[in-house]
Order: structure tokens, then C-alpha cells, then sequence
């Protein structure tokens, strides 16, 4: 049975969460140029991105989605995609980001790639599906090498997707508001399939969820269909949100320039 106290305090999940913690807190405090405020805003919205990124894959929330719930695997994932990401991007002065790219021109070329909204839209979209194909999603669920790439790799494309919406820098912006609604909504459609996929099949996918004991009164296959509208409805609510925002500040943006 779960132990429901358990937290995960791997050597190398606190060390990496730490490193990364410490050295941000050197390039924003004793290495930040003269030139550069202290980025109080900026600090408490990455403070408050490491500590999600925690309380998603260290918290006891953990165990009970690799061994007995589909359901809260998903609303890992979620934390994953909605909540880190956009917190560590807001955490990210601008003058941290273009000041490094403006003296490499090949980092800029990478980096304009990786953020460019096609080559991230079409990277989530295709990493997000092929983790949940049964035989990978069962491999990462017993291979703590492999679910620690699972989790890296959805952290990953989740900021390439949220650097195009609240991108901090100058050099590499996010799309505008118009272009936000648009990759938005292609984001949306594009998830369709694998949210039809867990929710409307009669059949169970994963085995470990299948003879996993019941913690709660669901059967495996409710399980499964809770876990795909967990995904659906917050990919909905996130979406709607982001795109109601772009809409508004293009009105407001527009009724400026029109006055």
C-alpha cells in the first residue's frame, strides 16, 4: 500500500533541484552586472516554479501515478505542462536570456530554432503522444531512468511551447496576441486524438494500472477515462485562458493604436 507521508529525497532529484536553485540565485545576485536590477518579481515566480517542479515529481503524488492511478499519473503530467513551466520562464529576467545569445551566433540559431512556435508546437505534440503509447508508457513506469527522461523531455517541450506565449526576451519574443490564439487552438486539436484515445476506449491500456490495488472506488477503465478528462478539461481551461488574455490585450492593443 502507498505510504502517503512518502516524499521522494533522492540525492540526485534534491542535488539537481539545489544546483539549479544556487546557481540562479548567483547570476541574479553576486554575478548580475551593475547595470541590472535585482529581479525581486522575477526571483519569487522562479522560486515558485522550482518548488511546483517538487511538489510534482518528489511529492507522494508520485508514487500513487507510477503504481496505482492513471488518473493522478495525469494530473502530474499536467503540473508538468501548465504549471513549471510558465512560472520558470516568468522567473527569467530578460537581460539573462539576450545578454548570453547576443555574443554566439550559433546559440542563437539553436535557440531560435528550438523556440520557433512550429518546431515547439509540433515537439509537444509528438512527445506528449508517444509517452502514453502503452509499451513506452509501461517502460518508463518500471524504469526510473527512463520515467526520469519521460518527465525531463515533457518539461522540456512544455517550455519550448510556453516560451511562445510568455517568452521574457527581447531577442527571442513570444508570438503576438494574434499568433497566440492561432497556436493555441492548432495545440488543442492537435492533443484531440490522445484525448479520445484514453477517454473513449473501452479497454485498458496499461497493465500496471490494470492489476494495481484499488486505493479508491474506481475500476481500472474508470480510472483511465478520469485520467483523460483530467488531461482534456485542464488542456481546455489552460487554453481558453491563454487565448481570452491574447484576446483582450489585442483589443486593448489595438483600440490604442486605432485612438
Amino acid at each position: 500500500m502507498i505510504e502517503w507521508t512518502h516524499w521522494h529525497t533522492e540525492p540526485l532529484l534534491v542535488g539537481s533541484i539545489l544546483a539549479v536553485a544556487w546557481a540562479y540565485s548567483l547570476v541574479i545576485g553576486p554575478y548580475r552586472s551593475s547595470e541590472h536590477s535585482f529581479p525581486k518579481r522575477q526571483s519569487i515566480y522562479f522560486a515558485l516554479g522550482i518548488i511546483s517542479f517538487y511538489l510534482t515529481v518528489g511529492s507522494p503524488l508520485d508514487a500513487l501515478g507510477e503504481n496505482f492511478l492513471f488518473s493522478a499519473h495525469m494530473v502530474q503530467h499536467n503540473a508538468l505542462m501548465y504549471i513549471c513551466p510558465p512560472l520558470l520562464l516568468l522567473g527569467l529576467p530578460a537581460w539573462l536570456i539576450d545578454g548570453p545569445f547576443s555574443r554566439k551566433a550559433w546559440l542563437q540559431s539553436i535557440f531560435k530554432f528550438l523556440v520557433h512556435p512550429l518546431i515547439a508546437g509540433l515537439s509537444f505534440t509528438l512527445v506528449f503522444s508517444l509517452w502514453h503509447i502503452p509499451f513506452l508508457y509501461e517502460w518508463a513506469l518500471h524504469d526510473k531512468a527512463v520515467h526520469i527522461i519521460e518527465h525531463l523531455t515533457m518539461l522540456f517541450v512544455s517550455l519550448q511551447v510556453w516560451w511562445c506565449i510568455v517568452s521574457p526576451s527581447q531577442q527571442f519574443p513570444a508570438l503576438r496576441y494574434g499568433g497566440q490564439i492561432v497556436f493555441v487552438f492548432l495545440l488543442m486539436v492537435g492533443q484531440t486524438p490522445l484525448f479520445a484515445f484514453l477517454t473513449f476506449s473501452s479497454d485498458v491500456f496499461y497493465p500496471t494500472y490494470a492489476y494495481a490495488p484499488r486505493v479508491v472506488d474506481l475500476s481500472p477503465i474508470q480510472d483511465q477515462v478520469l485520467g483523460g478528462v483530467v488531461m482534456k478539461l485542464a488542456n481546455m481551461f489552460v487554453s481558453l485562458a491563454i487565448m481570452s488574455v491574447a484576446f483582450y490585450k489585442w483589443a486593448q492593443e489595438s483600440e490604442k493604436r486605432s485612438g
